[in-house]
């Protein structure tokens, strides 16, 4: 017999576009719970996966990735059409929900795995990845920490934490602006 508390450990498919207009980006701002539900929000973002990118462990576990030993951070990819949402307004989104400034960490959660990255997944994401980076460190008198990489491989978190969130009941609601909360705070 089953245990309903037994986490799915399963992993998914990685995302792939599922319209040929639209395209991948990938951010790391902390814990990937709450990123992952700031962008499954916004218009025109067609699916979100998390995960683990920027590291040299193949396959990596959850645990493995929070021992800090795999290289990984936790991650969103996510698919979106730019029609509907242009990539510098994620790149806007994702300064906006995490202080870059903080190294290998985000608030309480410390470690490698909580970096700030923004991999890309082309040229045109690089450079204006780049320029944002450049217009917001206007912003802080401390330095921007944030790695700009290309996007390399990608390995989708296990089942149990996509759509963590919102499976915890927080609305992923296109539009939605109640208040994100991790760990119940």
């Amino acid at each position: 017999m089953g245990n309903s508390t037994t986490k799915d450990r399963s992993i998914p498919q990685t995302i792939q576009p599922a319209k040929e207009s639209s395209q991948l980006a990938t951010f790391a701002a902390g814990c990937f719970w709450s990123v992952e539900l700031v962008y499954q929000r916004k218009d025109g973002v067609l699916q979100t996966q998390v995960g683990y990118a920027g590291g040299n462990k193949v396959n990596p576990s959850y645990e493995e990735v929070c021992s800090g030993s795999t290289g990984h951070a936790e991650a969103v990819r996510l698919e979106y059409d730019p029609a509907v949402i242009s990539y510098q307004d994620l790149l806007k989104i994702f300064w906006n929900k995490h202080n870059p400034t903080q190294g290998n960490r985000q608030g309480n959660d410390v470690g490698t795995q909580y970096r700030s990255a923004i991999f890309y997944h082309n040229d045109e994401q690089k450079t204006l990845a780049e320029q944002s980076r450049a217009e917001r460190q206007k912003s802080y008198d401390m330095q921007i920490t944030t790695q700009i990489v290309p996007a390399g491989v990608w390995y989708p978190a296990e089942n149990y934490h996509q759509g963590y969130l919102e499976k915890g009941g927080q609305c992923a609601a296109k539009g939605c602006d109640d208040a994100i909360l991790c760990y119940g705070y």
